[in-house]
């Protein structure tokens, strides 16, 4: 990424720093709000900031003050300057790990793969689906854009949730990260921007990063999007292609409101931006209410494209995702499908289709067991690590908590020798931020997670009490 390709004009990092500013020194002050917005996300690395006296103006300081506060920055490593060119946010070199893998550790308690065990009633749809293959062992076993009885399930299920849809708009996959994969590899040519959230789920990162993509990244804090930000960023960067989770955002379990998505769904039109809308836990909601309806209910030139998977809702066992775009586009999604598989296997998709004709079962089932975890894990956090902060998502699989210090790294290194397998943030983050959170699932059992977070208190009480780090590796 050129240094220099996004700004921050004075009046948004004010509101962004907000209160902070009036804090004593006011230059350490506004110096460490912009260092924590720059390692939470919510500012991407290599931003130019605004000048000082823009700034010190929209703060109602001096520019002495803001000066000084730019020279903390750039002498604990959060801002790169140029003689007459400007200054750009950057992270200092904390010698920090690449992250834990999302892979089971048996071992461990798991507080870090997403992913349930399989719901009743996979058993006997299995039988069901056996019982069927004579219909199907008679041809050649390839349904290039997946079994039309799932087709039209995954379609009517579409239509339920608001969203018109017809068989012909659905190409099956194998799983949800292989829809991803193949829509960026269609959508993406090297060089190409992709504007992605951070925090966000990495696999896909790895995926435009392959196809010579350059990522740009909008903050979604605790609370939600910052709707300032997303809009600046497609006025800014009019990205080529957008990668976004509206629905229990992974890692946050954000969940985006319907003027949101349409506001989303507008500035991409405006910016000539694609959006893939990874829907993977959209079913999987907790607390009652009215769920917004899919963000390309607001799409009106096929721009927006739909993932969604049996993966989270039924079983990881089962690798059968799906994408919801136009016609044409599922007719090009199957010829580039060739280059790498043929299609998805039959028996599975017929798992799939009985399943999904027993949904609201299905839903009602997982949002009684989601609630029972997500309750006592936070019922455990707050009584075990009171300092720490988290909104309780109403769905999803996932908590996203906010750590007073950051040592996410060294956290999940301290858990792993305390029996608990957990996910510090920067994993979720395109550029080593996040070092303040950590990702905790919830899909096991009471009992499990009150233990989970007994020992990650232990391990969290042995990590701050190390030695803290040179002041050129300051955090805040």
């Amino acid at each position: 990424m050129a240094v220099g390709e996004r700004r921050i004009n004075g009046h948004l990092l004010a509101r962004l720093i907000g209160a902070k500013a009036r804090e004593r020194p006011y230059y350490l002050a506004v110096g460490r709000a912009i260092s924590g917005l720059v390692l939470d996300g919510r500012i991407p690395t290599h931003t130019r900031l605004p000048a000082e006296r823009d700034l010190a103006a929209a703060l109602r300081l001096s520019r002495n003050t803001v000066t000084a506060a730019y020279t903390w920055l750039r002498e604990n490593g959060y801002l790169d300057s140029r003689q007459g060119a400007g200054s750009w946010t950057a992270l200092p070199d904390t010698g920090a790990g690449a992250g834990a893998p999302f892979v089971p550790v048996t071992e461990h308690i798991d507080l870090g793969v997403a992913a349930l065990p399989a719901i009743e009633g996979v058993e006997a749809a299995a039988r069901l689906a056996v019982d069927q293959l004579a219909a199907h062992v008679g041809g050649q076993g390839y349904a290039l854009f997946g079994l039309p009885e799932l087709r039209h399930a995954i379609a009517r299920r579409y239509v339920e949730r608001g969203l018109p849809t017809t068989p012909e708009q659905i190409f099956v996959t194998n799983g949800a990260q292989h829809a991803v994969a193949l829509l960026m590899e269609l959508l993406i040519e090297p060089g190409d921007g992709v504007l992605v959230e951070s925090p966000t789920y990495p696999h896909p990162l790895a995926t435009a990063r392959h196809l010579g993509a350059r990522l740009r990244t909008v903050g979604v804090p605790r609370g939600g999007w910052e709707m300032d930000n997303v809009v600046d960023a497609f006025r800014q960067w009019r990205p080529n292609l957008a990668y976004l989770v509206p629905d229990f955002h992974n890692p946050t379990g954000a969940l985006m409101d319907d003027r949101e998505r349409a506001t989303v769904v507008a500035e991409a039109a405006k910016a000539g931006t694609s959006i893939i809308v990874d829907e993977t836990v959209a079913e999987l909601a907790i607390d009652s209410g009215d769920q917004p309806a899919p963000m390309a209910a607001h799409d009106r030139d096929g721009r927006v494209f739909s993932v969604g998977s049996a993966t989270k809702l039924l079983w990881g066992g089962l690798r059968v995702g799906w994408i919801r775009a136009t016609p044409p586009m599922v007719s090009r999604l199957m010829a580039l499908r060739q280059r790498f598989d043929l299609s998805t296997p039959i028996l599975e998709q017929l798992v799939v289709t009985h399943l999904l004709a027993d949904l609201m079962r299905i839903r009602t089932e997982r949002s009684r067991q989601l609630r029972r975890n997500r309750d006592a894990l936070a019922a455990a956090l707050r009584d075990r690590l009171p300092e720490w902060r988290f909104d309780t998502p109403s769905g999803g699989l996932v908590l996203w908590a906010q750590m007073p210090r950051p040592v996410a790294t060294a956290l999940g290194e301290a858990a792993s020798r305390h029996g608990v397998h957990l996910a510090p943030g920067p994993v979720f983050g395109a550029e080593g931020t996040l070092e303040h959170y950590v990702r905790l699932v919830h899909t096991q059992p009471p009992e499990a997670l009150a233990d989970a977070v007994r020992r990650l208190a232990d391990a969290y009480a042995d990590t701050v009490a190390k030695p803290a780090p040179a002041p050129r590796e300051l955090y805040v």
